[in-house]
């Protein structure tokens, strides 16, 4: 087998958790080597690896070592009652033989609403079943390593090795740098509303794999089981609470990464550049975001940030997120 190889899906035999991980690294080491090699190619024949038995049991240790672990989807089976009732291995076996024979169906999130912040209010959360967490998962570790090869450095949240202290520091860090004003801004219900053909063009200009592709659509479209028991369509969005939910929302909204990105890189990337700018009234910003908040700092004046905002509508309104809740701080 050639070091390009994709794993070898013929045996079926389950690995320990020790050797699932080094296999599954080493695959995502690949994938996110070819895409960082080549910006416009299209990964294919990525289906294999979502029923790996390495990706399978790596995902398995992944939902198993949840806090969500006891918590039940709409079939009321949690991790305990499969270790216990099912064994691992059967369990994983029929979903890879699901997932080979294509007659794997992601089914209704369960819908609970838990407290937001310390408001008092509550947001609406989508708990899948343990099987479709695992799908999720498995999918998660292919796309990953391909989208983080295009993320934006201005991006924190939900990504490997970054935290919200890191998009803190880097607010700070331009503040004492002369950028005095900020627009701060969050995407009202930005889970609930994307777009499902925007993010989709957005995964499709990454994967050709249409069974890749079907499958994520399939999560999407699954629908919502109430708390009044009542099942609901998913028309849009991807709910909080499903493995798979930060990867897409992030996809979708390095659109407004990319934007601001290529405006500092081609107008504001160097020190000549922005002090021409200045001379001429025209004000210097960069974007950090952490997933559905942002801000904008801004080396000029009020109205430089507060011109943002149109700009800011204009990038997100092909996405199909609610409406941008924002205000200027100096």
């Amino acid at each position: 087998m050639s070091e390009d190889a994709l794993v070898n899906t013929g045996a079926v035999r389950w690995p320990d958790a020790d050797s699932a991980y080094l296999a599954v690294r080493r695959m995502q080491i690949k994938l996110h080597r070819w895409a960082g090699e080549d910006a416009s190619r299209r990964f294919g024949d990525l289906w294999n690896l979502v029923y790996d038995p390495a990706f399978l049991v790596h995902a398995w240790e992944r939902v198993a070592g949840n806090k969500g672990a006891r918590t039940p989807g709409i079939d009321r089976a949690t991790v305990a009652w499969i270790e216990t009732c099912v064994g691992v291995e059967v369990f994983l076996n029929h979903i890879r033989n699901s997932l080979k024979s294509g007659e794997f169906q992601p089914v209704e999130v369960r819908q609970a609403m838990i407290p937001k912040g310390a408001s008092g209010k509550l947001r609406k959360l989508g708990i899948p079943t343990v099987a479709d967490r695992v799908v999720q998962a498995s999918l998660k570790a292919i796309l990953e390593p391909i989208f983080e090869a295009d993320f934006k450095p201005c991006s924190y949240g939900f990504r490997p090795n970054r935290r919200a202290q890191d998009a803190i520091a880097e607010i700070q860090f331009y503040g004492t740098r002369g950028y005095q004003w900020v627009l701060e801004a969050d995407i009202k219900a930005c889970f609930d509303e994307i777009s499902h053909s925007a993010l989709m063009d957005r995964l499709r200009f990454r994967i050709k794999d249409k069974r890749i592709c079907a499958l994520v659509k399939a999560f999407l479209k699954s629908g919502i089981m109430t708390v009044a028991g009542e099942r609901e369509k998913t028309s849009a969005g991807t709910p909080q609470g499903g493995i798979l939910s930060p990867l897409l929302a992030n996809i979708a909204l390095s659109a407004l990464d990319e934007y601001f990105d290529h405006q500092w890189q081609q107008e504001m990337g160097n020190r000549l550049q922005r002090e021409k700018r200045i001379r001429h009234g025209q004000g210097n910003w960069k974007i950090i975001r952490y997933a559905d908040d942002f801000a904008l700092v801004v080396f000029g004046e009020k109205h430089h940030a507060e011109a943002l905002r149109e700009e800011v509508a204009a990038v997100l309104a092909p996405l199909g997120p609610g409406c941008v809740r924002s205000r200027i701080v100096g």
